[in-house]
């Protein structure tokens, strides 16, 4: 045998007894947006086969792609979960560290939220509001920027309550962060149109505009844990709260999400794409670990099918918006032959 073909089958040997010396549970880290969805599959996903159930962990999407990029082993994750889609830069970095096979697994659609307690009124947003309200720097003339003076919601509209702006919301690890200025942020900072023309000239500067949040108090970083910002707002009706639908979803007894550009966050809404603050949800698996750490491909086929993903399945019972039919086949297909479609 040819000593380099020699040498790769070797490696792939040692490489797979390492992996499976350590493990024989899947582990599963990411988003804490995707993380109650990872978990009823993961769940059910035990209950029906002979494989043990998968750990999953909730570490925000940016901190769940630095677990998985860090390298190939039993002492990495085999799937991270992601509110957002992976970054070229996390590409990079999973290529440095020899994790070159990695499946994207679209699983559907979530609505990010901007909710407060039904002790206090319902919030009618415009996207223009909310990047006043949050943003770090908002305009004060003609291509002139100031540190955020609005200290009410009445100071940016006397149609707006008059409260003191608390808006408690994601770290910059979370992938809901990320959404939240890209959609939200971003969407009402381009209604400015002086901004929105330096997008063309200073992309750099134009996002560094409107991505950025305000950091003196009225964007408040209550970290990855979006159960711990309902409880929050239960406890004090005047602040508002920035996570995920199905949070919302699971907590309509107590809490209401603000209409924003007047439509208001509902499964048929976000599903028909008329909310605007929505964005697709993502599992990556490496493949690597595939056939190599047990059930890997088992729970692939699980969160994919129709039971658990379609319009009817479990999922969709827990606040996950379904991908239409025709695509959710197409993204099965793919999922279950672990194309490689991330480069």
């Amino acid at each position: 045998m040819n000593k380099s073909i020699l040498a790769v089958v070797c490696l792939s040997l040692a490489l797979t007894s390492a992996v499976q010396a350590q493990r024989e549970q899947i582990r599963i880290v990411g988003s804490s947006t995707v993380y109650p969805f990872a978990t009823k599959v993961a769940e059910s996903f035990g209950r029906t086969t002979h494989f043990k159930t998968p750990v999953v962990e909730s570490t925000g999407s940016g901190g769940g792609f630095k677990l998985f990029c860090a390298g190939v082993g039993g002492g990495h994750p085999d799937i991270t979960n992601a509110s957002r889609a992976i970054k070229s830069s996390e590409v990079e970095l999973c290529k440095k560290n020899g994790v070159t096979e990695i499946t994207e697994v679209k699983i559907g659609y979530d609505g990010i939220v901007i909710a407060n307690s039904k002790k206090a009124p319902r919030f009618t947003l415009t996207l223009e509001q909310i990047f006043l309200a949050l943003a770090k720097e908002v305009p004060a003339g003609e291509g002139k920027l100031e540190a955020n003076p609005y200290r009410t919601w009445s100071q940016i509209d006397p149609s707006l309550p008059e409260i003191k702006i608390e808006v408690l919301g994601p770290p910059p690890t979370s992938g809901t962060r990320d959404a939240f200025a890209e959609l939200a942020l971003e969407g009402g900072c381009k209604k400015i149109g002086w901004i929105a023309a330096l997008k063309k000239v200073d992309k750099a500067r134009y996002k560094a505009i409107c991505h950025s949040i305000r950091e003196d108090g009225g964007y408040v970083e209550a970290g990855e844990n979006d159960n711990l910002i309902v409880h929050k707002l239960d406890a004090n009706p005047n602040a508002l709260g920035v996570f995920g639908f199905s949070f919302l979803d699971q907590n309509t007894d107590k809490l209401q999400g603000s209409l924003i550009n007047g439509v208001a966050p509902t499964f048929d809404n976000i599903a028909a794409q008329s909310y605007p603050v929505s964005r697709p949800l993502f599992f990556y698996v490496k493949g690597a670990h595939a056939g190599v750490i047990p059930g890997i491909e088992d729970y692939i086929a699980e969160f994919t099918s129709d039971k658990a993903a379609g319009e009817e399945g479990y999922l969709a019972d827990a606040g996950l918006i379904p991908l239409p039919a025709v695509e959710r086949r197409s993204v099965r297909k793919a999922a279950m032959a672990l194309v490689a479609n991330v480069d």
